[in-house]
């Protein structure tokens, strides 16, 4: 086998959970055909880089399940007297939109069962600490609307609560700490202290941005099309990141500029063939600065919109149209089709 053919595999079996049961398993086969529609002459080293990042920010279920069961017997959490902490925390299920709390409810309600000996029917008290359970902080819209209902409507005057997340990036959690959480508590002359978990957390903050997480690109490409749409941002315009910067989940600056540069082409390409496409649909994710949100992150369970469109965009049966993309990771949203074509599909939270 050529390299080329071990790295289709490897992305492969790396992605071999994603949406088990509902859509069939990938094989080399699917990321070849992924993978052709992206630039010919650097396929390996684009395909190597992938490979190298995906191994790291796809989250399993496996991960979770073992980030949830260590959290229970997490002292700094729960104290030393763990099972007494649980039986009195208030576990909320208070999400408006989606299914990824309901899930993350039932992986939590197996974990207290393998380490506590009860289940989630067995916790909640007066006296204990409040639970939001949720999969990624993305912007941080979703788990603010839900929590700013909680406070407004039935949470007490005082309150801890803990937020248990598979993953965060720290511009959502900064500004839904700094402001949307603050107001809310002071809206309400509720005394709520909030205290985060994750098992990943991505910078992404623009004054960050030279240490951060996620795909933000350095240079622009020498490409019409990106030239065109980077010069049409004029509201919210792409601040480039300085090269040399922490590495985080790339093997190389070099790697890092590839993927970049092919994920921002490639989007941009998606784009240009939707119709009149709203603002927050950009070329690396949906967002509201830049050229997107740029998250490099998925889950067995989904890819979220602020991942890059070439990641999950397409039908893989359209031949021509706005669809014409062959999806890696084929996203399921909760929005309607319509709504998702146009480029209105909620930002994930």
């Amino acid at each position: 086998m050529s390299e080329r053919d071990d790295l289709l595999a490897s992305i492969a079996t790396k992605v071999q959970t994603y949406r088990a049961g509902e859509l069939a398993a990938p094989d080399a086969g699917h990321v070849d055909r992924w993978a052709q529609q992206f630039s010919a002459h650097d396929q390996v080293p684009f395909l190597k880089e992938f490979d190298h990042v995906i191994g790291q920010t796809f989250l399993t279920q496996q991960m979770v399940d073992q980030f949830l069961q260590d959290l229970v017997v997490n002292e700094k959490l729960a104290g030393k007297d763990f099972r007494s902490y649980w039986r009195k925390a208030n576990v909320l299920n208070i999400q408006k939109y989606g299914q990824s709390q309901k899930e993350m409810l039932k992986l939590f309600d197996i974990a207290l069962q393998k380490q506590c000996g009860f289940g989630l029917a067995g916790c909640g008290s007066d006296e204990g600490d409040y639970i939001y359970l949720d999969d990624i902080l993305f912007s941080g819209s979703r788990v603010a609307t839900d929590l700013e209902a909680w406070i407004s409507e039935k949470a007490p005057a005082k309150a801890n609560v803990q937020v248990l997340l598979m993953g965060l990036h720290t511009g959502g959690h900064y500004f839904i700490n700094s402001r949307r959480l603050r107001e809310a508590r002071e809206n309400a002359n509720k005394d709520i202290q909030f205290h985060f978990w994750r098992m990943v957390e991505l910078e992404n903050q623009k004054y960050h941005k030279d240490n951060s997480g996620v795909l933000w690109p350095t240079v622009i490409p020498d490409d019409p099309l990106v030239k065109q749409y980077v010069e049409s941002e004029k509201r919210f315009p792409l601040a480039l990141r300085n090269p040399g910067g922490k590495l985080n989940f790339f093997s190389s600056e070099v790697g890092r500029q590839l993927l970049e540069r092919e994920f921002l082409v490639a989007g941009v390409k998606i784009r240009s063939r939707i119709q009149e496409p709203k603002s927050i649909m950009r070329p690396l994710g949906f967002g509201n600065f830049g050229v997107g949100f740029g998250s490099p992150i998925a889950t067995y369970r989904n890819c979220p919109n602020n991942a890059p469109l070439a990641v999950w965009w397409g039908d893989p049966k359209a031949t021509s149209g706005a669809l014409h993309w062959y999806p890696l990771v084929p996203r399921k949203t909760y929005s309607s089709p319509e709504n998702v074509f146009h480029g209105l599909d909620d930002l994930t939270g």
